[in-house]
């Protein structure tokens, strides 16, 4: 595969992982406003932030090192992929290790819900924490999907795993609703399983077929899945299991970041330019829609979802914050995953200290802004601490770029077009907002939409007329079925 086709494949992954975030927040929502109407909210608020915090944790502290060495290792000649596959399933234990740390904290450390209000609390921990375990299992397999660029099975298997799980959430909420946690815990160990067979029945079909013959692929039979000892080498690359050590230490100071795959040889950074400096746009402008129009329609979003429970007192002013942070959220997700795909082993042995104090800040940031403005302040030391980590891998981009005739980070500038469409629209909704929302009755709320949309179709229009390389981004690398049909 040459590095053009590399990157082109990357970039096709980058842009499935951002349909399918899409999809699973869309699905998410509809999930939690569906069940909302039949369990409690603290039940709810106790799934989707102390149980899905107990899992993202788990696996995050489990794999995402190994991930990014391994996926890192791969990229050059010198690895033997027997010595990955042996240090994938290091993952395994270790996340035994962790469940049971987890578990503990989770049990005994964290305040444990009313059982009241919240029953099977300490179950859905132990099976939440299974759950996690679980998915490691398809790790070797994941690895191997990502590195040989097969980009479609991963779509396949997380959305029928998402919709398995909905599926049996919205079953269970209707038919045993009394089973309380147990609902969510079980959903959430059919969607890892989901998983974990996908990948396994792809792979059982896919070796030894000839379609891995032509793809000269590294592995002939299943039983070259499992961890062994290949004769005349050690049983892990230890040069490979330091990377995963520096990433490891790495993990305990930041969030989860966005995979990232080694940039190509030299001759090819015009090409790396043009994708990032694609990505960075293409966020960036739908970043700043959602900035826009989320501080119009946050009242009215919360109003339609949850009526005045959630629409009355703080929640219009966080959602509209929070529209603001996804923005930040956004282009720090491309920047870092670009600086930690260029960064060295000895850079991100450095950038560990600066993590460090990033988390300090964040830590000070949080205590004043939120004793200050309450909850919306600790949205805002959200905000700062993202600002703070977008100029440190900007800065890292400008020195990686500055010697060469590309300058990616245009990427980061809107055409004035598209500028004053947006501030226009801002205005618009924000005087239809306060106008025709929302104690007016539905019919007005019908209207304040209805500007809302115009002004969403003048944006759209403003891009198609001045982003003209982002279209053709979008057209070539983002739909390759609309490539593949017209080539």
């Amino acid at each position: 595969m040459s590095s053009q086709d590399v990157l082109r494949s990357a970039s096709t992954l980058a842009s499935y992982n951002v349909l399918l975030q899409v999809m699973f927040r869309v699905l998410t929502f509809l999930l939690n406003a569906f069940t909302l109407r039949f369990v409690s909210r603290e039940l709810i608020g106790v799934v989707n932030v102390r149980l899905t915090l107990l899992y993202s944790t788990l696996v995050f502290l489990s794999r995402e090192a190994f991930r990014r060495a391994c996926l890192s290792g791969v990229s050059g000649t010198d690895h033997s992929w027997r010595q990955v596959i042996n240090l994938l399933w290091l993952t395994l234990p270790l996340g035994v290790l962790w469940a049971a740390l987890l578990v503990a904290v989770w049990l005994w450390l964290l305040e444990v819900p009313d059982p009241q209000t919240v029953p099977h609390y300490g179950p859905a921990v132990v099976m939440f924490a299974l759950s996690g375990v679980q998915e490691l299992l398809a790790e070797p397999l994941w690895v191997l999907a990502q590195a040989h660029m097969f980009v479609r099975l991963k779509v396949v298997a997380e959305s029928l795993a998402m919709i398995a799980k909905c599926s049996i959430t919205v079953v269970l909420v209707v038919f045993a609703r009394e089973w309380g946690l147990y609902i969510f815990s079980a959903a959430h160990l059919v969607y890892t399983g989901f998983l974990v067979l996908c990948y396994a029945v792809y792979f059982i079909r896919f070796l030894g077929s000839e379609v891995a013959a032509k793809k000269d692929f590294p592995l002939q039979r299943v039983g070259d899945l499992l961890p062994c000892r290949a004769a005349g080498e050690p049983l892990v690359d230890w040069t490979l299991a330091k990377l995963t050590w520096s990433f490891f230490k790495q993990s305990f100071l930041k969030q989860i970041l966005t995979e990232g795959e080694r940039l190509c040889p030299q001759e090819d950074i015009a090409l790396a330019a043009e994708v990032l400096e694609c990505l960075l746009k293409l966020v960036l402008v739908v970043g700043l829609i959602i900035s826009v129009f989320g501080y119009a329609y946050s009242h009215l979003a919360l109003d339609i979802y949850g009526g005045s429970l959630l629409s009355s007192g703080a929640g219009p002013t966080l959602l509209r914050c929070y529209s603001c942070y996804v923005l930040l959220l956004a282009v720090n997700g491309v920047t870092e995953c670009f600086v930690f795909a260029a960064m060295s082993q000895q850079e991100v042995d450095k950038y560990n200290f600066v993590m460090l104090a990033l988390s300090v800040s964040f830590l000070l940031l949080s205590y004043v802004l939120t004793w200050w403005a309450g909850s919306v302040g600790f949205i805002l030391a959200n905000c700062l601490n993202m600002g703070l980590r977008i100029s440190h891998s900007v800065l890292y981009i400008r020195r990686c770029f500055g010697s060469t005739q590309w300058k990616p980070l245009r990427g980061l500038l809107p055409s004035p077009l598209l500028i004053l469409a947006l501030a226009v629209s801002a205005l618009v909704t924000s005087l239809s907002e306060v106008v025709l929302c929302c104690d007016g009755g539905w019919l007005l709320r019908l209207v304040h939409i209805g500007v809302g949309a115009l002004c969403l179709l003048t944006v759209c229009v403003a891009v198609l007329v001045t982003e003209t390389r982002l279209i053709q981004f979008v057209r070539t690398q983002l739909l390759p079925k609309y490539r593949q049909k017209h080539t």
